[in-house]
């Protein structure tokens, strides 16, 4: 019990014990829920544990080397906690979690036995079962620089460092017309080309699918509307009043970040890069290779 907290490891030597778990979720947009398998709340590090979630957790797997700590949670779905619709719309992707064994007795007592994010996320029949993720996950990711001719930086990001709010870049409108949350139809509107925003994103700011985004495919403009169309779905509905964002699209070219952006300084990629076929082409004294005989 080497590291335990002190109080809890008297607690537990004692023989009769008080404990209880409890499991801290924190969602990408700041949302932070609190659970516990106890039959009351707990408080602690300014978070409220709800009793009345139905969260229980399997055990723990944890390791000493490499491999991944993984363990799973099942609770009920309810209004008051966890809602089928934010898991549909996404906003547990990718949540941090951090899991506590407790003395409820005395929730200084505690010991945190468990760190790190939502992977899989299942549901069914009013229930659902969350695979959760050691911090080892991350060491699990490809990482280093990739040579290649297209910009490797993501918009706006900080190999990009583009300043997304800058003026001309982006607007905030609402649609028209909307139709299997994929295609926005926006009355016309000018200052911008026609495609600017291809490659570019769409961001919900109000509504039932606020913080939600998606990546645009086509941007067509006509005089009589402007027409979005996305990827994929947004996955929660976006109604005609909701304010809506469009950021410009960058295709990853150097001519489009020098042209479009004037961002050629932080370009991550490498435009001059030989291509295959400069590396298996043979010497020839004619630039006629059109498969006739060489003179």
């Amino acid at each position: 019990m080497s590291g335990m907290n002190a109080g809890l490891e008297a607690h537990l030597k004692s023989g009769i014990t008080t404990t209880c778990r409890a499991w801290a979720l924190t969602r990408k947009d700041g949302v932070v829920l609190g659970f516990t398998d106890h039959d009351g709340p707990l408080e602690f590090g300014g978070v409220t544990f709800r009793a009345d979630t139905g969260l229980s957790a399997l055990a723990i797997q944890q390791t000493t080397g490499l491999s991944v700590d993984n363990t799973e949670a099942l609770g009920a779905l309810s209004d008051a906690s966890i809602r089928e619709e934010d898991i549909e719309a996404g906003r547990y992707d990718g949540a941090e979690i951090s899991a506590w064994l407790v003395n409820w007795q005395d929730v200084a007592q505690r010991q945190l036995q468990f760190r790190g994010t939502i992977g899989e996320l299942r549901r069914s029949g009013g229930a659902f079962e969350a695979e959760l993720r050691g911090l080892t996950e991350a060491l699990n990711r490809p990482l280093g620089r990739v040579y290649q001719k297209p910009c490797s930086a993501v918009l706006g990001d900080r190999d990009c460092r583009f300043d997304m709010n800058a003026a001309g870049y982006s607007t905030e409108r609402l649609a028209r017309i909307i139709e299997d949350r994929r295609i926005f139809r926006f009355d016309a509107f000018g200052g911008f080309d026609s495609g600017w925003f291809q490659h570019g994103r769409l961001s919900v700011l109000g509504g039932a699918a606020t913080g939600l985004h998606g990546l645009i495919k086509k941007d067509v403009s006509t005089n009589a509307e402007r027409v979005i169309e996305l990827w994929h779905p947004l996955r929660a509905d976006v109604g005609t009043d909701d304010l809506l964002r469009l950021d410009a699209g960058c295709d990853k070219r150097a001519v489009t970040c020098r042209l479009k952006f004037q961002n050629f300084y932080n370009f991550q990629g490498f435009p001059d890069i030989p291509g295959d076929d400069w590396s298996i082409s043979d010497p020839a004294r004619s630039s006629a290779l059109n498969g006739g005989s060489r003179r």
